[in-house]
């Protein structure tokens, strides 16, 4: 009997990344488990570190592509309460990091708090967006980041500093462990403006995802320096490209769709036409933003 066997009460085993994941896609995951506090946390990485079971934290699925055969390891999403709470000390706010980036955004917005208005619909929880470090045209997640709370992946939890984390382009080493809490700084504005920007934005956002009935979707890849991967995309004329049940997105040309009997394969397939597109007829190297587990 393996150390994670203690923790059978929130650990499942076999459970289809397809259930799990944006794109709909992918065979069992050898574990998954969502922890109910974080010293819960702690010993479930102990424990795989201890088995020699690989720990890897899912967010909300949104850039995972689960691998048709299925995959190795514990998938840890931190959905429950505990990780789910907001806490608001103008101007700070902690947030935990199975919190919706979108609901962070609508909250700290209604408190006459400015900077997260920009990141209204899109998706992906507080955890996992501070650790890729998500960004739009008008603002990253690092400029607003005081702190951050993380667990390692042998167990062991540590308080970062706005000094201590290292932030590139849409990524850090957040990834390096598993995020439970952030502290945020941001300016005061006025409630009311900010519920206007925020809702111009969202509806423009929502304009670029495709129909939800037609497959799950995600985003492709990384926008290059410069220039927007969908606007490159668009350049190399792939829009509307497929590949088995997989498609270039028409509204978005860096979503990938998962259209009816789509596999994971066909995804990693049309993902590898865009790159050998790209560096053929732009010169540009992409850089996937979509993890394959």
């Amino acid at each position: 009997m393996g150390k994670i066997d203690k923790f059978h009460e929130i650990v499942r085993a076999g459970v289809p990344a397809s259930e799990l994941t944006w794109l709909r896609l992918g065979g069992p995951i050898e574990y998954y488990a969502v922890p109910r506090s974080e010293s819960e946390l702690v010993g479930l990485l102990q424990a795989c570190a201890s088995d020699g079971v690989e720990a890897r934290a899912l967010g909300d699925g949104a850039s995972v592509l689960g691998s048709d055969v299925g995959a190795p390891g514990m998938a840890i999403r931190l959905s429950d309460e505990a990780f789910c709470n907001v806490e608001i000390d103008a101007p700070y706010v902690k947030a935990g990091a199975g919190v919706k980036l979108s609901r962070l955004a609508t909250t700290t917005a209604s408190a006459g708090l400015g900077g997260l208005e920009c990141m209204a619909g899109i998706p992906g929880t507080v955890g996992a967006a501070v650790a890729s470090n998500v960004t739009t045209p008008d603002a990253a997640l690092e400029q607003y980041v005081e702190s951050a709370r993380v667990v390692t992946y042998a167990g062991e939890v540590v308080e970062l500093s706005k000094d201590e984390i290292v932030f590139g382009r849409r990524s850090s080493n957040l990834s390096a462990a598993i995020v439970t809490s952030v502290t945020f700084k941001f300016e005061s504005d006025l409630a009311e403006e900010l519920a206007k920007r925020l809702q111009k934005i969202w509806i423009v956002r929502q304009k670029y995802h495709p129909e939800l009935d037609k497959g799950g979707f995600a985003r492709m890849f990384k926008d290059p320096r410069g220039q927007r991967a969908a606007d490159l995309v668009e350049e190399i004329g792939l829009v509307g490209a497929g590949i088995g049940g997989a498609y270039v997105s028409e509204v978005d040309p860096n979503l990938v769709v998962a259209g009816p009997n789509c596999t994971s394969d066909d995804v990693k397939r049309l993902l590898a036409l865009v790159e050998k597109q790209a560096r053929e007829r732009a010169q540009v190297e992409l850089e996937r933003e979509l993890e394959i587990w």
